[in-house]
């Protein structure tokens, strides 16, 4: 779904070139605030800090084996 966006002039003659640059800026930002929020939005399990919490060794529980290859 395209977005619709609203420019309006308030003071000024501003050239087609000028509105183009403008125009240019706005969407470099608002491309580049896109990407930050979905860097900043990360699964867990890609979270290293993720596995430094569980115990080093495996419980000695029947299943510790199976468990022991788990990287988180």
């Amino acid at each position: 779904m395209a977005q619709s966006l609203y420019l309006r002039v308030i003071r000024g003659n501003p050239t087609p070139e000028e509105l183009a640059a403008l125009i240019t800026v706005l969407n470099a930002r608002a491309a580049s605030a896109a990407r930050a929020a979905a860097a900043s939005a990360a699964p867990a399990w890609v979270d290293g800090a993720r596995s430094a919490r569980r115990p080093a060794a495996p419980s000695s529980s029947p299943a510790a084996w199976r468990v022991s290859g788990w990287t988180g």
